[in-house]
């Protein structure tokens, strides 16, 4: 595990409000979420799914489908200016550009029809404006860079013709193609086995120290979070339940959620027995619980739980919780 100090702040994600609108109702996938992505750090947001940590990502990339999705309240901040304030044409030049993302299932994110080198050097040309020779090169250093071997016989390979670890480098290096300051990477080692996936870790963590740029890391592992991240940021229906960073949330977390995460996981001391599990389920999202919604599943829920949502309480400068237990109110 990793530590920083506090650093200059690249992206600020303040009350941001992302709601989706369907036949069946208003299904409010963010709902007041607020955290802050500093120069040279990996931030970690962790939660179930439909927790709404893929929405977070998509609405600062300024990718919510519209319709259904539209953002209603708050704002994201890149180096103090609103994204929310961006045209489709200045978004498209920061997107790929200064903020990158690698997606799940590279599979499906890369075009099945267009040989890998094609698809990299598209996203050079358009954004550093070099000749098509000069990107070709450009290409080559990068699939070196991210470990792919033999790089000038994969330039003319179709993404069905690698591996799923060769696929989630191709989009590690097309994420890298323009030197960005942020990268997004959600649940980039889902799909692939244990070895890969450590492989593809290690392989952020350098880049990360050569580059000093900033990561936003989704994902539900939170072997994963220990790994890399510095701080934390947990998730729960659509709301930050609590953020701090990574030494506190593992060695002494506020909130009953985040607590039930840690004990969820597997541990060489755990080796006899059932692993323990958070009862219940994330609740749905167009039939959300009276008051905390994290209550119907929680052992430390009172009346008030049920009753009325927690504001979120600032426990230190670096450390906030969403949890009635920290407030003058609780009575256990």
């Amino acid at each position: 595990m990793t530590t920083t100090f506090k650093t200059e702040t690249i992206v600020s994600v303040e009350n941001l409000k992302t709601y989706f609108y369907t036949e069946d109702g208003v299904v409010p996938a963010i709902d007041g979420v607020s955290f802050e992505i500093r120069k040279g750090e990996t931030l970690a947001i962790v939660g179930e799914s439909g927790s709404g940590k893929s929405v977070t990502s998509l609405s600062i990339m300024g990718l919510i489908p519209s319709p259904p999705g539209r953002i209603e309240a708050g704002d994201i901040h890149f180096h103090n200016e609103s994204l929310l304030d961006k045209t489709e044409k200045e978004m498209r030049q920061i997107r790929g550009n200064q903020i990158s993302m690698i997606f799940q299932e590279p599979m499906t994110s890369l075009n099945p029809v267009y040989k890998i080198g094609d698809q990299i050097i598209e996203s050079i040309i358009l954004h550093q404006k070099l000749t098509k020779n000069e990107a070709k090169k450009e290409v080559i250093r990068l699939l070196n860079l991210v470990g792919i071997p033999e790089p000038e016989r994969r330039l003319n390979q179709y993404p069905h013709e690698l591996s799923g670890g060769m696929r989630q480098r191709v989009m590690i290096a097309i994420a890298l193609a323009c030197n960005p300051e942020v990268l997004i990477a959600d649940e980039p080692t889902t799909a692939l086995d244990v070895t890969i996936q450590n492989q593809i870790l290690a392989l952020m963590k350098k880049l990360k120290k050569e580059t000093n740029m900033s990561i936003m890391l989704i994902t539900h592992d939170l072997g994963v979070v220990a790994e890399m991240a510095d701080r934390v940021v947990v998730m729960y229906s659509g709301q930050v339940v609590e953020q701090g960073d990574i030494f506190t949330i593992f060695e002494n977390p506020k909130h009953p959620y985040t607590e039930g995460l840690l004990r969820s996981m597997p541990s060489v001391e755990k080796r006899s027995g059932k692993l323990y599990a958070i009862d219940g389920v994330v609740p749905n999202p167009l039939n959300l619980p009276k008051g905390c919604r994290f209550a119907p599943r929680c052992e430390y829920a009172t009346a008030l739980c049920h009753e009325e949502m927690p504001e979120i309480q600032s426990i230190s400068d670096d450390e906030v919780v969403r949890c009635w237990k920290y407030t003058d109110r609780w009575e256990a």
